[in-house]
């Protein structure tokens, strides 16, 4: 059996979505100077201009193509567009993603929703309109990007550890169609990173990894890894562990070390009529 389709830069381009800040933005100049075309997206013209600059005098260059991955139509007219004016996508990086608390006493049904629109619809709009193309090329490379929250539930990361775990099942599902479309499908699951995103966490991340480290893990599975790639692998590999135990003793274990029992409610809200 031949072995399925890795990307390099000859082959076109490389896309990624969620590239203004953190980690998105990191992978896209780590793949420039690696001599990639790079299609970089996100809502932020602004940063995506900047980005764009800075990877002047790099091997590759980025292009910013600004878009909101919550936007159907807009992503099928974005992939047609990155492939006019850029070149054939070789490369597709789903990194688009959003972590709002969710706590049982306060729940925000707007916040669940957009949550699930974002970290896992936001990638099937993109997905759809991208796979179409690499069939009929008959080859390409996709990348999900997770997080170590999909292994079990986490206090305060219902809607965002639900919907990377939503994400990991979904392309365990389509692996088995991708491989024989010599599409190759590769998660990501990092654990802490320090992004814009975890800045928001008021409580203790264990093993927080710098960006530009995740970024090198990141373009290393590309060049690499298998299936699932999950860092850093002493943190990840622990979350495994503990989502193999009853539920009852893991429930335990992390109540203790997250202090959660020790944490009060908040004040009720007001009902609305």
């Amino acid at each position: 059996m031949a072995a399925l389709y890795r990307a390099n830069p000859s082959d076109g381009v490389a896309w990624i979505t969620g590239a203004s800040t953190g980690i998105g933005r990191a992978v896209a100049r780590d793949l420039a100077s690696q001599g990639y075309t790079v299609a970089v997206t996100s809502r932020d013209e602004e940063r995506l201009a900047t980005l764009a600059n800075d990877a002047i005098g790099l091997p590759g260059r980025i292009i910013p193509f600004p878009c909101d991955v919550t936007d159907g139509a807009g992503m099928r007219k974005l992939v047609a567009a990155i492939e006019k004016e850029a070149g054939a996508i070789a490369l597709a990086i789903f990194n688009a993603g959003i972590y709002h608390p969710t706590r049982g006493e306060r729940l925000d049904a707007l916040n669940i929703i957009n949550t699930f629109d974002i970290n896992l619809f936001g990638v099937i709009h993109g997905l759809a309109p991208v796979t179409d193309r690499m069939r009929l090329r008959g080859r390409g490379q996709v990348v999900l990007v997770g997080s170590a929250s999909c292994y079990f539930g986490w206090p305060s990361a219902a809607a965002y550890g639900a919907s990377k775990a939503a994400l990991n099942n979904f392309a365990e599902a389509l692996k088995h169609d991708f491989d024989k479309m010599n599409i190759r499908l590769q998660v990501i699951n990092p654990g802490f990173i320090d992004t814009p995103l975890t800045a928001r966490n008021h409580f203790a991340m264990p093993a927080l990894m710098p960006v530009e480290h995740a970024a090198r893990r990141m373009v290393k599975a590309l060049h690499s890894g298998g299936f699932e790639t999950s860092f850093p692998w002493r943190f990840t590999w622990s979350m495994k562990l503990l989502a193999m135990l009853p539920f009852a003793l893991r429930y335990r274990i992390i109540h203790h070390l997250t202090g959660w029992k020790k944490r009060p409610l908040a004040a009720p809200r007001k009902l609305r009529d």
